[in-house]
């Protein structure tokens, strides 16, 4: 009886200590998470210091732009501090044209304001990082029966209106995003923009298309103006949707609610 009241606890103790097994420990139990940490963890970690970011960052900030094919990787550690960019990446393709995703099967790759809602180490495109489309605006604009589904920015370097990368890249942004949901961001935010509104060439072709798009154009310079914020501040707006879909902007509160929107929370309804 007494081997049998050991064994129990022994059963015990092993489960709770897998029960506490943090994020992190987690993924790193698959193979390919695994490998991305072994082969590209220092580089990151030396990158980050170059910039003045501690490893881990804390907190991570991605931001796309579709017609420029770049995609951002900005970094800090406190709530209070303003976001340092860290890396950019090279978008492999694009699938669609410039404007918003409004339906399943239009090819298109969302523009707007979103978090990363899912990791997955197993993905059929090496690794890959769930994006919450639809978000609010996109319910109240979008196909309301087949809005399409399933954006992640991922691996493999191709794409129907995902955000692709290389292997190699996806596993640098992948480790980022790991260590920061490890150190309590559940929101990673995401920002697809149709360009990178500072350059004036693709600020020329994103006027040339909004002459005969008067709708995508508004969008755009709803879009344009989180943008603009975030350049000049090198923080984030609080972000919020209308009823009518359309992303309404606040600046950040003092602290302590700084840390709410540092940890990149999903834009709200408001009317």
């Amino acid at each position: 009886m007494k081997r049998l009241f050991i064994g129990i606890l022994s059963l015990l103790g092993a489960y709770g200590a897998h029960a506490q097994q943090s994020f992190l420990e987690n993924q790193k139990l698959f193979p390919r998470v695994g490998e991305a940490f072994r082969e590209k963890e220092e580089s990151i970690k030396k990158e980050c210091a170059k910039k003045g970011i501690a490893w881990p960052a804390k907190q991570i900030y991605i931001r796309s732009f579709k017609l420029d094919s770049e995609m951002e990787i900005w970094a800090r550690n406190n709530p209070g501090d303003t976001f340092t960019l860290v890396k950019t990446y090279r978008v492999c393709s694009l699938s669609g044209k410039m404007g918003p995703k409004r339906k399943e099967g239009d090819r298109q790759v969302p523009e707007g304001f979103y978090y990363i809602n899912d990791f997955n180490p197993n993905s059929s495109y090496h690794l890959s990082l769930g994006i919450n489309y639809p978000n609010y605006s996109d319910r109240v604009l979008s196909d309301p029966k087949k809005p399409g589904g399933d954006i992640y920015i991922h691996g493999s370097c191709l794409t129907v209106g995902c955000i692709p990368l290389t292997d190699e890249f996806i596993s640098e942004v992948y480790i980022m995003a790991v260590q920061a949901k490890n150190a309590g961001q559940d929101f990673i935010p995401v920002h697809v923009f149709p360009v990178r509104f500072g350059n004036s060439r693709s600020m020329d072709y994103l006027g040339s298309q909004s002459l005969t798009d008067n709708e995508s154009q508004k969008f755009w310079l709803n879009l344009k103006n989180a943008y603009d914020y975030f350049e000049k501040t090198r923080k984030m707006p609080v972000v919020m949707v209308n009823s009518q879909g359309k992303y309404v902007y606040t600046a950040p509160t003092p602290e302590p609610a700084v840390a709410q929107i540092g940890a990149g929370r999903p834009a709200q309804h408001t009317n």
